[in-house]
């Protein structure tokens, strides 16, 4: 009797249109996200000849030197990076958070500057300065007669890497560190733990839900990058294989898929590992008299040693930024530790001759971006607002998109949209623009979904329900209260998902169809692989970091200005 009153109790509470919306969101992602997915996976089991199911795909994976020697390298790769990057991120997150340092903003906000460029980018312009005729090892073996492998082979993957994913594993630890409580600190103090243990045995473990967060993401992402290796010349990777099979020999190519299966079971095996390390522990902390770990000053040696360490760490993960800089002025650099000399005939080639990169970020990127905040925002409060049934499912099939790689994206929107033609024109819909600020979406959708969330969390249902009260209608309640209380966090989820949709190669580079329809992503790729073309290149890197920086400082100013304007009205 009971469960019969729930029940219609829960169906009463079901509205139509939220019903609708629903569907339609499942409808969304069922098509550009699941059956994508579900055409690559079916293929890699398919036998081309009679339609039927067969493992010889993947027992010829294994056969193959090329792609087992891809796998392991692709694994040590991705953890050589985790490795690296948290040899850069711990530094920066303790002294920050754990010392009254001067500059720690300073540092938190540069350290996140490497995000801003694509990871390929960066790799031209370390070549440039830490390649074996770079300027760090020209110097070194002109003064002391030796020079190291900075950039060989595997090694310039992870260095480049880790320089650029580390703010992963930065942002999320330090979070966590700031969420300590002091009491756990004090008290372990009290019992004759200090310095480095007491970070090994007390701070670190409390901070390790965020570690974890970040070192995963590094992973994968590095795990799937495509870009990087392929700029470095280094094609004995997964996800370069994975595209140069369907590239070069063709979309029935089976390699290619089972490539692609094995690219989506590594990023769900990553984070399922990630999840499982933080089973059954308890990082729960009880803040009393205000959280966080207790700042000291420093030491004289101390400050001398730290600021040492953290200058070097900076110089080293900003130097893509400073190696690109130099690049797009430079004339000819070569065989020198600096350029021979500095034109701007590289930005009025981009500027005059290629702008259609640059337009065509803004609008994919800012479609994509809205699409995002919409489904991220309708997905947030379908879940944490309805009693819809299976509402859960539309979060964990929008998250889902984390761990398909770009290049997987790719081959699946391939497979599955090559033999539909569009109305009246009849061209594959691949060949349409559209396709690809549906995939940058799809790709981007986890952080505006998270952002969202997050922001709807904070608004109390009070707030609602004292509306509806005073008549308003549930439509005009989300659009006059909910959505402008949110505004901050979809504004975020607005400006992640278009500064990362930006500079989005994987997904693109197996899409784009024609130089006229490319992002700016695509176009810096092209000018990459020839030295000829890397001034200009470099020009419009530095274009797409100066684009980037600039919405997300404008979302920061936006950000802060609604803050003062709910201030004053609260007083």
């Amino acid at each position: 009797m009971i469960a019969r009153t729930l029940t219609r109790m829960s169906l009463a509470d079901i509205r139509p249109g939220q019903a609708a919306i629903a569907i339609l969101i499942a409808a969304f992602l069922l098509l550009f996200l699941v059956i994508p997915v579900i055409r690559v996976v079916f293929v890699a089991f398919q036998d081309p000849a009679t339609g039927g199911f067969t493992l010889v795909h993947f027992l010829d994976f294994f056969r193959t030197d090329l792609f087992i020697r891809s796998f392991w390298n692709s694994f040590y790769v991705s953890s050589m990076s985790v490795v690296i990057a948290t040899i850069f991120a711990l530094p920066l997150a303790y002294i920050t958070s754990r010392f009254n340092f001067r500059g720690t903003i300073l540092i938190q906000t540069l350290g996140v500057v490497p995000l801003i460029m694509p990871p390929f980018i960066g790799a031209v312009a370390m070549q440039l300065l830490f390649g074996r005729n770079g300027t760090i090892n020209m110097m070194l073996h002109d003064t002391f007669g030796f020079r190291i492998p900075f950039m060989e082979g595997l090694n310039g993957v992870i260095f480049v890497q880790s320089i650029h994913f580390f703010p992963f594993i930065l942002i999320n630890l330090s979070a966590s560190l700031r969420n300590i409580d002091r009491s756990m600190e004090e008290a372990a103090q009290n019992l004759g733990s200090s310095g480095f243990r007491l970070f090994r045995r007390i701070v670190f473990p409390l901070a390790m839900p965020g570690y974890i967060a970040g070192a995963s993401l590094v992973f994968i992402k590095v795990f799937d990058d495509l870009g990087t290796p392929l700029l470095l010349n280094v094609n004995d990777m997964l996800a370069p294989q994975a595209y140069l099979r369907i590239s070069s020999i063709g979309i029935n190519d089976p390699m290619g898929y089972v490539i692609s299966v094995v690219l989506v079971v590594c990023s769900l095996l990553a984070l399922w590992v990630a999840a499982l390390a933080m089973k059954g522990k308890d990082y729960a902390t009880v803040q009393r008299g205000g959280g966080g770990l207790t700042k000291r000053n420093m030491r004289p040696w101390e400050k001398v040693a730290a600021y040492a360490i953290v200058i070097l760490i900076l110089f080293l993960v900003l130097a893509p930024h400073l190696g690109l800089t130099l690049l797009s002025f430079a004339t000819i650099w070569s065989f020198s530790p600096l350029p021979d000399g500095y034109t701007l005939r590289h930005y009025e080639t981009v500027i005059f001759e290629s702008s259609q990169f640059i337009r065509n970020t803004l609008l994919y990127a800012s479609m994509a971006a809205g699409i995002d905040v919409i489904i991220g925002t309708a997905i947030a409060y379908l879940v944490l607002r309805t009693k819809l049934v299976g509402r859960q499912w539309l979060d964990y099939m929008a998250m889902a998109a984390l761990a398909v790689p770009g290049v997987v994206l790719g081959i699946g929107y391939l497979r599955t949209f090559y033999t539909v033609d569009m109305p009246f024109t009849g061209q594959p819909l691949t060949s349409f623009w559209l396709v690809l600020v549906i995939a940058l979406a799809i790709r981007r959708l986890p952080y505006a979904l998270r952002a969202c969330t997050a922001a709807l969390q904070q608004v109390s249902e009070a707030l609602e329900e004292a509306a509806e009260n005073l008549g308003a209608t549930k439509a005009r309640t989300i659009r006059k209260i909910v959505v402008p209380l949110m505004s901050g966090g979809i504004l975020a989820g607005f400006i992640t998902s278009f500064a990362t949709a930006a500079v989005e190669l994987s997904a693109t580079i197996m899409l784009v169809q024609s130089t006229s329809d490319a992002p700016l992503a695509y176009g810096l790729y092209v000018f990459m692989q020839s030295a000829a073309g890397r001034g200009p290149g470099a020009a419009l890197g530095i274009l797409a970091v100066l684009i980037v920086g600039a919405c997300t400082y404008l979302s920061h100013v936006i950000i802060e200005r609604g803050r003062e304007r709910r201030g004053e009205k609260s007083h």
